[in-house]
């Protein structure tokens, strides 16, 4: 057993939704530090001696995250999965200082996100790298899905990329459910400029599969059920 250190706090029990509000603020402020030291990370062209004296002092403020560290397959308290919140996703999570982070609101037929990549996020120079158009179309479409009733994992998805996408401009990504099969859900998504909303810059066409609530029970052990 280790033993807590004098200015440890305990782990936090998030039994009020005041209490889960306050935690996601914290967060959601650590997570947008992070971000702006990323992408400061990956654009600065500092000295060699600067970068070590930086790197000691991350180190330093890393040892200051104490106290217990979620498992692997945990949910974390201030997340709703799968359909809600997600405060550490790659791709939505405000506490994540890899997301862009992409703000997703309900359409008449869909789900409509934005965001705006930064340098961190490039692939060719100026551009984002292919992998964070697939990561936010997967994403977009995967919440389509569990907003439409039928919350599933990807069995498929197909991205055809039309056009280069530029860092550092407003994007818009959409997603919708087409077909419902049985288990299986069709989505379309597509990811265009802010600016140019006809001009389609990546497309996409995934597969999602409902999982029955034994398998949903053996892959996420954490997931919170009604009841």
């Amino acid at each position: 057993m280790t033993e807590r250190t004098a200015t440890e706090a305990p782990p936090i029990a998030l039994t009020t939704a005041e209490e889960r509000e306050l935690q996601k603020a914290a967060v959601t402020r650590l997570g947008q530090e992070l971000r702006s030291l990323v992408e400061a990370t990956v654009r600065t062209a500092a000295t060699p001696d600067t970068l070590h004296r930086v790197a000691d002092g991350v180190r330093h403020l890393t040892g200051r995250l104490t106290g217990r560290r979620r498992a692997r397959a945990e949910i974390p308290e201030v997340d709703e999965f799968p359909a809600g919140a997600r405060m550490y996703s790659p791709v939505v999570g405000p506490g994540s200082p890899l997301a862009p982070p992409v703000v997703v609101t309900p359409t008449e037929d869909g789900l409509l996100g934005r965001c705006t990549l930064g340098i961190a996020h490039e692939g060719p120079p100026g551009y984002g790298h292919g992998g964070m158009s697939a990561m936010l179309l997967d994403e977009l479409m995967g919440r389509a899905c569990a907003v439409a009733g039928t919350p599933g994992l990807t069995v498929s998805l197909e991205v055809r990329y039309r056009r280069p996408v530029p860092l550092e401009t407003p994007l818009r990504i959409t997603a919708r459910v087409t077909v419902t099969d049985h288990r299986k859900v069709h989505v379309t998504g597509s990811i265009t400029t802010e600016t140019d909303p006809a001009t389609e810059l990546a497309t996409g066409q995934g597969v999602f599969v409902a999982l029955d609530p034994e398998r949903a029970r053996a892959l996420f052990p954490g997931l919170r059920t009604e009841g």
